[in-house]
């Protein structure tokens, strides 16, 4: 079976939410601050360079966008956020809508949160990690550019992002994936495959 985001296909980006497609089929979300590497992450899971394209500008993005997997189901690309080289205007109107997205997009059904390992998960990650634990809804976390970090300081940092986990969600925690990523040396990329198959059928 062909990995889960290999031959997807960009069908359209939403700025705001009359733009969104019709619900239809799953939608599995990729969210995280910016700059932590989800352009490259997506493009990994794909095994195609430019899928996803990261802007030189972290935070550039100001919409979501729509890739129809070979399954029929959605990988959905949204906005980075925690910093924005735009108005704070601007940042607010493009945050409330991805956060519109996240609470109320009825076919919305797993998420996918990009951390960069050497920071864990932060202050901004958590109230989306809050929404779907609450909504039972499945997470798989990322803790990318893993290749950064030697194998001890990778061992340490997936055993703090872990902790962290069980300290805020206690048993709910075993229900959250976590998984070392590196877009660079393919770490995860098979284990992060299958588990989005499980989503998706």
């Amino acid at each position: 079976m062909l990995p889960p985001l290999v031959e997807a296909a960009f069908v359209t980006g939403a700025a705001a939410w009359s733009q969104l497609p019709p619900p239809s089929a799953a939608e599995i979300a990729f969210a995280g601050r910016s700059n932590a590497g989800k352009s490259s992450a997506i493009n990994a899971l794909a095994r195609r360079a430019k899928l996803a394209f990261s802007s030189r500008t972290p935070g550039r993005t100001q919409q979501i966008n729509f890739f129809r997997l070979k399954s029929g189901a959605f990988a959905v690309d949204l906005p980075g956020y925690g910093y924005a080289a735009v108005s704070h205007k601007t940042k607010e109107e493009w945050q409330a809508f991805l956060w519109r997205y996240v609470t109320e997009r009825a076919t919305l059904t797993a998420l996918v949160l990009l951390v960069d390992a050497r920071r864990g998960i932060t202050a901004l990650d958590a109230p989306l990690i809050d929404v779907f634990v609450q909504s039972s809804r499945p997470v798989l976390i990322l803790a990318t550019k893993s290749d950064k970090l030697n194998r001890q300081e990778q061992t340490r940092a997936i055993h703090a992002i872990r902790a962290d986990l069980r300290r805020q969600y206690s048993e709910l925690a075993e229900t959250i994936s976590v998984v070392l990523f590196s877009a660079v040396s393919k770490t995860g990329v098979d284990e992060a495959d299958n588990i989005i198959l499980s989503w998706i059928g």
